[in-house]
């Protein structure tokens, strides 16, 4: 699957087929390549907890608050994104420039995941709705959690929707 292929066919998974595991060869392709995402000064400031099984239907859990994504509980992985501290340059830069670099590098290990995971054929949601609290103290953490995503294989009847995106020329514009 080229770049193109996974960009059109990822979407937030929100029905996963709860008797279906996902393999641990997929699994590690997926976190090989959030390793292998670029970060600031190549610091890295975050920590991924993979939770499966009874951690990851309490981590799942507190991601529902207010009847919010329900559809957690049949999400067999959940993976949670955890700040850790900049590397000294980073946080210079961070600094300096009044950037939050590690936001950037967090969404970048995101979309790194998510991209593997659909070329693995897996689905995903990533969750920012979530309770910090609880889930720090499920994964043991001491960083803030920043976000959570749920993996798995989505169900058969959730189909491939078509994307609605911004018109390029709202939003891209190119200068020579």
């Amino acid at each position: 699957m080229n770049f193109n292929e996974i960009a059109n066919t990822r979407q937030s998974c929100r029905s996963y087929n709860p008797k279906r595991e996902v393999e641990q060869e997929k699994l590690d392709r997926i976190l090989e390549s959030a390793r292998l995402s670029p970060s600031a000064c190549n610091g890295q400031p975050y920590f991924i907890t993979v939770c499966k099984g009874e951690a990851a239907k309490k981590v799942a859990k507190a991601t529902q608050g207010m009847g919010m994504n329900k559809f957690t509980n049949d999400a067999p992985i959940m993976i949670v994104i955890s700040e850790m501290p900049y590397v000294a340059s980073a946080a210079l830069g961070a600094k300096v420039k009044k950037n939050d670099y590690r936001s950037i590098d967090i969404g970048i290990v995101s979309a790194y995941i998510t991209a593997e995971a659909t070329a693995q054929g897996l689905g995903t949601c990533i969750l920012g709705w979530l309770n910090d609290g609880d889930i720090r103290e499920i994964c043991g953490l001491d960083g803030t959690v920043r976000l959570v995503i749920s993996l798995g294989y989505a169900s058969d009847d959730d189909k491939l929707r078509v994307k609605k995106r911004k018109e390029p020329s709202k939003l891209i514009k190119i200068f020579d």
